[in-house]
């Protein structure tokens, strides 16, 4: 069992809260998590590298010289790729490098990755993060009285707030995710992770009805 401090917009402590990180993952199975990562970061190459061969370089197709009695080796095409200007080889091509997982798996990957950050106490609790309108400097304020400032921070909400979405976007290494949206990935890349009481509530209400329905 984990006891997490819940924080007020001040950096005040204003109450506790516990959870059992095997409660959203028996145990962590750094290979999965391994594979869950490797696939969002494949799935984000564009795959649009591509290179021209012999029959796509713009050139003529007669033969350069007369086989025999020059005295040189024999060619037949300005555009092979031994030459300046031919085409490659082995020409790139585009390609898809996307993948999926099993959805079990990726399920079990982003509750693993949160479980481990809980345990390893990386996880800020704060009791409710709203703006009635974008308030970028607020906002500012609040992580630096919660002491996560000047680090990589990902921020989970329970819900899509525009105004916090707004207050938050033009921080520097702070983005901003409601849980429902959550991964592995943008769970272990940042080096902290701020939540708000009701974003880990929601959490757990996702974990319990992903375990009811399997």
């Amino acid at each position: 069992m984990v006891t997490l401090p819940i924080h007020d917009r001040t950096g005040a402590e204003v109450g506790t809260y516990e959870i059992d990180p095997a409660e959203l993952a028996p145990r962590i199975n750094k290979q999965l998590l391994h594979d869950a990562v490797v696939m969002y970061q494949t799935n984000v190459r564009q795959g649009s590298a591509k290179t021209k061969s012999r029959g796509e370089v713009v050139g003529t197709t007669k033969k350069m010289y007369r086989q025999k009695g020059t005295g040189r080796a024999r060619a037949g095409s300005r555009r092979s790729p031994i030459r300046r200007g031919g085409g490659h080889t082995f020409a790139k091509l585009p390609k898809d490098w996307s993948y999926r997982m099993p959805r079990k798996a990726v399920r079990l990957a982003t509750r693993m990755a949160l479980a481990s950050r809980i345990a390893d106490e990386e996880v800020t609790l704060v009791d409710e993060l709203s703006f009635e309108e974008p308030r970028t400097g607020e906002m500012a304020e609040i992580l630096r009285a919660l002491n996560v400032d000047g680090t990589r921070l990902l921020v989970a909400v329970a819900d899509y707030d525009v105004n916090v979405y707004k207050s938050i976007r033009n921080l520097a290494d702070v983005s901003v995710l409601p849980v429902s949206e959550l991964n592995a990935l943008d769970v272990l890349s940042p080096r902290r992770l701020l939540m708000t009481k009701a974003a880990l509530d929601a959490f757990r209400q996702k974990v319990a009805a992903e375990k009811q329905s399997t």
